[in-house]
This record gives structure tokens, sequence and C-alpha cells, in this order.
């Protein structure tokens, strides 16, 4: 189990204030998982007080994270043998998800 401070609990609390759910990916059970539409992002806790992102943020497929791969001259979001293919409008909602999120991580810095 992941143990949290009152300054880290404040931070998640504040995400899920600016419209980010916190969810749980169990194969990552050092981080937190972040989520809003069909993104999501680990972040790991940072001494007392704070968190950094764990990666980058992905796409989810099939509710799971993925990874962005080249194919055939076009760019897909995978996870396992499932795959959706990575259009300009899923790009730009990642862009805007992963903007939005360091923003918000920021402010608690």
């Amino acid at each position: 189990m992941l143990e949290l401070f009152p300054r880290q609990i404040a931070v998640l609390e504040r995400l899920a204030s600016l419209g980010f759910a916190i969810v749980e990916f169990p194969l990552y059970a050092s981080a937190v998982g972040v989520r809003r539409g069909d993104c999501a992002a680990l972040i790991s806790p940072v001494g007392h007080d704070g968190f950094q992102l764990f990666g980058d943020p992905c796409y989810l497929v099939m509710g799971k994270l993925s990874v962005r791969v080249h194919r055939s001259r076009r760019e897909w979001f995978v996870w396992k043998t499932n795959q959706i293919e990575a259009t300009p409008q899923r790009l730009a909602e990642l862009q805007a998800f992963g903007r939005a999120l360091a923003d918000a991580l920021a402010a608690h810095v």
C-alpha cells in the first residue's frame, strides 16, 4: 500500500477538484494513477509534499495504459493485442491532458 502524507493527499484532492479521477493501476503499486477522459498518467510521490510524473501520459486502450508505436506509416496506441489509431484528435487530447496535469502538479511545488 502506498503511504501518502497530508500535503500529498491535498494535492490529490486538488487534482480531483480539477476534474482528474484518481485511479489505481495494479501493476504500478508505487504510483498513483490520474485519469481524465481517455487519457491517464502515473504520478509518484516526492518527499512529503508533492508528486512528479512517472513516465509519460498515455491514451487508454480498453481502460489500460498504452504505448504509442509506429506501424505501417501510422501511429497507434497499443495495449497487448488491442490498438487504436493515434489520430490528430487523440494526440491533441493527450497533449492537453499532459499539459493540464503538469500545470496542476507545478502549482503545488
